[in-house]
């Protein structure tokens, strides 16, 4: 066995180990651990982002005719992570979102409260640390849009 050296001082220079380091342990000890898909945080941002008053959809041109063919087909449910990509680590989440404005709302407000709520929802929900989430408008939301298209002169 080794004996611990001494120092001029007379100290003891042999390993020390703290008590109470948990650097070595995962927050959840020796029970277990949790993972958190991609998918699951997906569909948290998505539904965050919706709830904000002045987003129209989620989603650029594309996608969003893709989901309105999907949600006519039975059964196959309603597309919440069309505009949303995220990346997911063990304790943090990077959000990417696709938005329609409606007109008239102010652009930056919307993509503040957007901002807020997604990362207040999504690290209540889940537990993760939310790094950033970034948000591009894609399109604007004219109400006429909503309007019936005319029928045709011919038969």
């Amino acid at each position: 066995m080794a004996q611990p050296t001494a120092t001029k001082a007379g100290t003891d220079t042999s390993p020390v180990t703290r008590a109470g380091n948990s650097a070595a342990l995962n927050e959840e000890g020796n029970a277990g651990k949790t993972t958190i898909s991609s998918s699951v945080v997906q569909k948290v941002a998505g539904i965050a982002a919706r709830e904000v008053s002045g987003v129209y959809a989620l989603g650029g041109g594309v996608s969003r005719a893709f989901g309105a063919i999907r949600e006519r087909i039975p059964g196959s449910g309603t597309v919440t992570t069309s505009g949303v990509s995220v990346e997911v680590g063990e304790k943090q989440a990077a959000v990417d979102l696709d938005i329609v404005v409606e007109y008239g709302a102010r652009i930056v407000d919307v993509a503040r409260s957007v901002r807020r709520n997604v990362i207040t929802t999504v690290e209540q929900i889940t537990g993760l640390d939310v790094i950033e989430v970034n948000i591009a408008v894609n399109d604007i939301h004219l109400p006429e849009d909503d309007e019936e298209p005319e029928t045709s002169r011919v038969e």
